[in-house]
């Protein structure tokens, strides 16, 4: 899980490509799960100062990972063979759902107009067990 989270903030400004579901799914999980941890820590420490802190840390997390998150919903998209610009469309309520129903979606298979399949190796790891 930390894994996918770390990768998909390695290529936050990397639009292009695809990304697995895991990928996409981990990095939504963690995400939500700092943002849950650090509301929480602000609502139970008393001490406005403090709190104030944790609002201002939880408002520079979202601010940080607001760019990877369009980063990997993008790649996510070209992994189902969608423009990343489909994004636009979660301003609906129906746009939201076809979203979800394309992050959800296996990935398509082989190579598409975005690059390979991220489930396959790589040519060169396939050639590499082969005996000359």
């Amino acid at each position: 899980m930390i894994v996918y989270f770390g990768l998909a903030l390695f290529r936050y400004t990397t639009f292009t490509g695809r990304s697995r579901r895991s990928e996409y799914w981990y990095f939504t999980l963690m995400c939500a799960l700092l943002n849950l941890l650090l509301t929480i820590l602000s609502i139970v420490v008393d001490q406005s100062i403090v709190a104030g802190a944790i609002t201002l840390l939880l408002s520079l997390l979202n601010l940080v990972l607001f760019i990877s998150a369009i980063a990997v919903a993008t790649r996510r998209l070209h992994d189902v063979g969608r423009s990343g610009w489909w994004q636009l469309i979660a301003i609906t309520i129906i746009g939201g759902l076809l979203l979800l129903y394309w992050y959800v979606q296996d990935s398509a298979p082989g190579t598409n107009q975005y690059g390979p399949n991220p489930k396959l190796p790589a040519m060169h790891d396939l050639t590499r067990h082969l005996v000359e």
